[in-house]
């Protein structure tokens, strides 16, 4: 049940019958009329645009058309008033029993409520993480797996067929680092001092991977010249961090269906099929750039390379894919990544960046647009950094990573919970201030405690109904008379929970999960409110003694926060709190 579509479809029922007796002229499109909420709660419970967008291919005023319709959708049932404001907007007023029966919706679909089909199976791929299996994950990436993962779930929610997808970068320098770095670790395994010269890993996490080294090898590899071991330690060593980062996105409650290692991109013919895909275009030539913004001329040396005509896909400049010593730019694997993913069928492709590749935006569009002759849309979320505090002052960095501070510390130090949803109370793209003592807070100032603070008061109710022996399944709280819900609070709550269908499909239409994470807080506010006038006025208390009917009423309403609740932290990847200790 999504309320606000079915009005919708009210009001197209009204301009389909308006146009039959001649009030409005045949051949309208009425694709942008819609219904939403008004802007000031006070002008009613929804407004539709209908007259303002019809008015123009209608060759009628606004409020002529606004007038007539005013008085078909007021001879609905569900429509308490119908009023025109201004020049031609409608503002509705829905009667108490469309919102009573809210409640019946929620407590009949369970999680279900708000599941829409929107996506209508469309299969996305979503690769978020993706870092480099160089060390452990760091809070930067634990902000990109969960705003990934929750926008995973979120569009898998709204009817979309959705792969989890992360890309090893393991095809490039930085794992030739990691195997000495690994190999300092192994002769320290060996009894040695290791030399941890510059550029090489220092962080203690490699320690365990000499080790293994060590139990692997034995001294076999003391004093022998890197090409001998560096091919076989670069493998040993990804595999290990590998599994060291699934072991840290599982902690998270983060699990892939896809690993895609860039190693296999290499020597497999997949990079130069991708790039003869563009030369087929006309988009690949040989080139010399323009020297780059801020350089002086004497720094710059014109080199001609093979380019990618990416400004023919909205780049800014045209992008280089091999070097002039004939070796590939970073650039080419990630077009031969692309053009895999397109080829495997997606729909339409996501991409979780962190802030700093915000760079790679425009050519990457322009890749995936020029591979799929436009018909797959790339959408690049970049999430912005984390500055994490503790007693006042900036966390310190883990010794055991080295430099950083490791997605381990902090799910260690809060939970994976708590870690998930305050990752979520920001939208992606803004910096995000993450206090350990203020996520533990019990106040409404915590979003994370207000939120599940709110599921554990509905938890107490039901069990407080048990011991009372009512009769609290969802099937018999939404044959209630629900109809005794009629306090302005109790009808709050109802227009809150309404919203919830509309507001997963505009969160998945614009691949913002926050949205949920702010709406279960508004909804948290407005349950507790409701909670709070119980203390004052015991007419809304949820169990009234010696009256089960009116009790169930009530106990309807908390039911379906709960429901909700659920639903969204579910999408969040949050488990709903039973109880607050």
């Amino acid at each position: 049940m999504n309320l606000f579509s079915e009005i919708r479809g009210l009001v197209l029922d009204s301009l389909a019958q308006m146009q039959s007796e001649g009030a409005l002229p045949e051949g309208l499109s009425f694709d942008n009329v819609a219904v939403e909420p008004p802007r000031d709660a006070a002008h009613g419970d929804m407004a539709t645009n209908a007259a303002m967008v019809l008015a123009k291919s209608a060759k009628m005023k606004p409020r002529d058309i606004a007038d007539v319709l005013a008085e078909k959708l007021a001879s609905d049932d569900r429509i308490a008033s119908a009023e025109v404001a201004g020049p031609g907007f409608l503002n509705l007023r829905l009667a108490p029993s469309v919102w009573q029966g809210v409640f019946a919706a929620v407590l009949g679909q369970g999680t279900d409520y708000g599941r829409s089909t929107m996506g209508q199976g469309q299969k996305v791929n979503v690769e978020y993480v993706s870092a480099n299996p160089t060390g452990p994950l760091h809070v930067g990436h634990t902000r990109g797996a969960v705003f990934g993962d929750a926008l995973a779930s979120l569009l898998a929610y709204s009817g979309h067929d959705v792969t989890r997808e992360y890309y090893i970068n393991d095809g490039g320098a930085q794992v030739d680092v990691l195997a000495r770095s690994a190999y300092e670790r192994y002769r320290e395994a060996n009894g040695l001092s290791p030399e941890i010269a510059e550029g090489l890993y220092p962080g203690d996490y490699l320690i365990p991977i000499g080790e293994a080294l060590k139990e692997k090898y034995g001294d076999s590899l003391i004093d022998k010249p890197e090409a001998e071991w560096l091919e076989d330690l670069r493998e040993f060593s990804t595999d290990a961090m590998m599994d060291l980062i699934r072991a840290d996105l599982k902690a998270l409650g983060v699990e892939m269906d896809v690993f895609f290692s860039e190693k296999s991109l290499y020597g497999t013919g997949r990079i130069e099929a991708a790039l003869q895909s563009l030369t087929d275009k006309g988009l690949i030539y040989e080139g010399v750039l323009e020297p780059p913004k801020g350089k002086k001329p004497e720094d710059w040396e014109p080199r001609e390379q093979t380019l990618f005509k990416s400004t023919e896909h909205g780049d800014d400049v045209d992008r280089p894919v091999k070097k002039s010593d004939g070796s590939w730019t970073y650039f080419a694997p990630d077009i031969a990544y692309h053009y895999d993913k397109v080829s495997r069928g997606f729909d339409a492709l996501i991409d979780v960046f962190g802030a700093d590749h915000g760079g790679y935006v425009k050519r990457m569009k322009a890749a995936v647009s020029a591979l799929s002759d436009g018909k797959v849309p790339l959408d690049i979320k970049l999430t912005q950094l984390v500055k994490l505090w503790k007693n006042g002052e900036p966390f310190k960095m883990s010794k055991r990573a080295g430099n950083f501070v490791t997605l381990r510390d902090v799910v260690d130090q809060v939970g994976p919970d708590v870690t998930r949803f305050v990752m979520l109370t920001r939208k992606n793209d803004a910096p995000l201030d993450f206090d350990f003592d203020k996520v533990l807070e019990q106040s409404r100032e915590n979003p994370v405690f207000y939120v599940q603070y709110a599921h554990a008061r509905v938890m107490s109710v039901l069990r407080r109904a048990a011991e009372a022996g009512i009769a609290t399944d969802d099937a018999t709280l939404a044959g209630a008379d629900l109809g005794k819900n009629d306090h302005t609070s109790e009808l709050t709550v109802a227009k809150k929970l309404a919203e919830w269908p509309r507001l997963v499909e505009i969160a998945a239409r614009t691949n913002e999960p926050h949205r949920v994470a702010f709406y279960l807080y508004e909804l948290a506010g407005d349950f507790h409110a409701l909670w709070n006038k119980g203390n004052e006025e015991t007419q809304l208390r949820f169990i009234q003694d010696g009256d089960v009917a009116t009790s169930q009423s009530k106990i309807a309403l908390a039911r379906s926060v709960s429901v909700v609740i659920s639903a969204g932290l579910g999408i969040l990847g949050v488990t709903p709190a039973q109880e607050m200790r």
